[in-house]
């Protein structure tokens, strides 16, 4: 069992992460009671910490704001998680308007390691490599992104201006369920206050947003990052597909993810095992499709297109090529 020293640390630690901690969050991250997080404040008030006590539905304790707290210490393994996260998040487009922010974390933190671990840090960079590069994304501004957070977890509206894919401008209030980050963009997902419905939007394509008074009752059901890939399923695009492919889910999942189209399981007939193959019903919309035959052709999977006409067309096109390729001398 951790000493009190231990959680008065830890307590120190929950603080300086930001923002209002909770007395029932603060109890539930340390493991005792409220009156025992009272005693653990006062303690880093006696050493001259400055937490605050906030009053309200949502108060609790912080830090006062702009307390310079003592210079930041890492162990070896924690600043090399810290180094690589910074890597991989450039790496995968996952980083915020301020481009450079991620290069001087990563050159402070380069400047109070020990040699050696600097060394083997710089071995290890040398010898990371990555399958694909990174994307040209749009990222979003961080006070944004914090902004919403902020909101995501206080459930608490926000009023955002949007711009869609067709350029179309417009102020929306918003009941955000989660931040996802999917495919190298960040995405919000949540409940667009104006029509009722579920909506997600790109943070890269919101100018502003800012919090509202009031709250709002989170709801259950999927995860936000599944509300997402359920979202791009069946976003409206020129094309609806379906589908029946006769394999496993796993089989199809492999090159038609959930991101990209949904997937029809049937119960399987009595005494059929559940991971064999049958026929399932795949349905997916999409701009255009001329990417589907190859994909198809890669799934190696038997098919029937239901619809459209046009995609039947292309395959048998693609199977002709295929097949005077191979004919060739």
């Amino acid at each position: 069992m951790p000493r009190p020293t231990g959680r008065v640390l830890t307590l120190l630690e929950l603080l300086q992460s930001g923002g209002t901690r909770t007395m029932a969050e603060l109890a539930d991250r340390l493991g005792v009671e409220g009156r025992t997080v009272r005693r653990y404040v006062d303690q880093l008030i006696d050493l001259d910490v400055p937490v605050e006590s906030v009053r309200g539905r949502y108060g609790g304790y912080r830090l006062a704001p702009g307390y310079r707290l003592p210079p930041l210490m890492l162990s070896d393994d924690e600043a090399l998680a810290v180094l690589l996260g910074l890597v991989a998040g450039r790496r995968a487009g996952l980083t915020t308007t301020e481009h450079t922010a991620s290069e001087t974390a990563s050159a402070k933190i380069r400047r109070v390691l020990p040699k050696h671990i600097a060394r083997r840090l710089d071995t290890l960079l040398e010898a990371l490599a990555f399958t694909d590069q990174p994307g040209e994304f749009v990222t979003p501004d961080a006070g944004l992104l914090l902004t919403i957070a902020d909101a995501v977890r206080h459930h608490r509206p926000v009023s955002i201006r949007y711009t869609d894919r067709d350029g179309r401008r417009s102020e929306r209030t918003l009941h955000a369920y989660g931040i996802v980050a999917h495919a190298g963009r960040w995405y919000v997902t949540g409940k667009d206050a104006q029509i009722g419905e579920d909506r997600t939007f790109r943070l890269d394509r919101i100018a502003d947003a800012r919090t509202l008074p009031g709250s709002f009752e989170a709801p259950v059901g999927p995860a936000p990052a599944q509300r997402v890939l359920s979202g791009f399923a069946t976003a409206e695009y020129r094309h609806e597909v379906t589908l029946r492919i006769h394999g496993t889910v796993g089989q199809i999942r492999a090159h038609l993810p959930a991101g990209v189209a949904s997937l029809e399981e049937h119960e399987p007939a009595a005494g059929q095992d559940p991971a064999a193959e049958r026929w399932l019903r795949v349905e997916l919309r999409a701009e255009r499709l001329d990417w589907l035959p190859p994909v198809l052709a890669a799934l190696d999977r038997p098919f029937v297109i239901e619809r459209p006409d046009e995609l039947r067309d292309l395959v048998i096109a693609f199977a002709d090529r295929l097949t005077s390729y191979a004919r060739r001398a």
